[in-house]
């Protein structure tokens, strides 16, 4: 790769319509909640009955409540959920977007170091023995480095995780910023079993999505 003396100030993904972004750096979590279901239900048709939008809405605060509350804990920048109210099935995904500076080697006598050689970083994750069923390799998004780690993560209710569900996450090295990552983790119980048909397609869909990251400059 090319080396890059600027920074970038941002990224842009081509999401479907029907995917809403969900900023968390601006409000409490019950401001963004707020804001969110007032968006969602704005794209109601004019046709569905009143009474079938209010347990529609409860469902969709419990399940906001639940990622907002889980991404706050991670430090997440935002959420992106899919919202459908037309009567179709409602996708239990989500897209949940962070950064971090990952430590990856440890001092012989003090505490980790922080490694800023992106090619480092991605060797020593995917040389780290994966546990059963995790896939883990490596390649470019928008001219980065990136690791793609593909897993299955057990229910945690403690967490608003009711069901085992499918994780995919995307750990791209931030250009002109040596030890930074972003971090896309891509979330979704299928259609009941984090395996099945509908899983499988949803993850193939994340990474057609992946394949439209860019990222932006001032």
């Amino acid at each position: 790769m090319a080396e890059v003396a600027s920074v970038p100030a941002g990224y842009r993904l081509l999401l479907p319509s029907d995917w809403l972004q969900i900023p968390l750096r601006q409000g409490t979590t019950a401001e963004i909640e707020r804001a969110v279901a007032a968006e969602v239900f704005a794209r109601a048709p004019g046709d569905v009955p009143r009474d079938k939008l209010t347990p529609l809405r409860l469902e969709v605060e419990r399940r906001l409540r639940a990622v907002v509350a889980d991404a706050h804990r991670t430090n997440a920048l935002e959420i992106y959920l899919p919202v459908r109210l037309a009567g179709e099935r409602n996708l239990g995904a989500s897209i949940v977007v962070s950064e971090a500076r990952l430590p990856s080697r440890s001092a012989a006598d003090g505490p980790d170091v922080v490694v800023t050689d992106p090619v480092e970083v991605a060797a020593r994750l995917l040389s780290k023995t994966p546990g059963t069923g995790v896939d883990l390799s490596s390649g470019e998004v928008d001219g980065a480095l990136a690791v793609r780690r593909d897993q299955v993560m057990a229910a945690d209710p403690g967490r608003g995780a009711e069901m085992d569900s499918r994780r995919v996450d995307y750990l791209v090295s931030v250009p002109g910023e040596p030890g930074l990552w972003f971090m896309a983790a891509f979330s979704t119980i299928g259609g009941g079993d984090p395996r099945d048909d509908l899983a499988e397609a949803l993850v193939e869909w994340f990474d057609a999505l992946m394949a439209t990251f860019r990222w932006s400059w001032a």
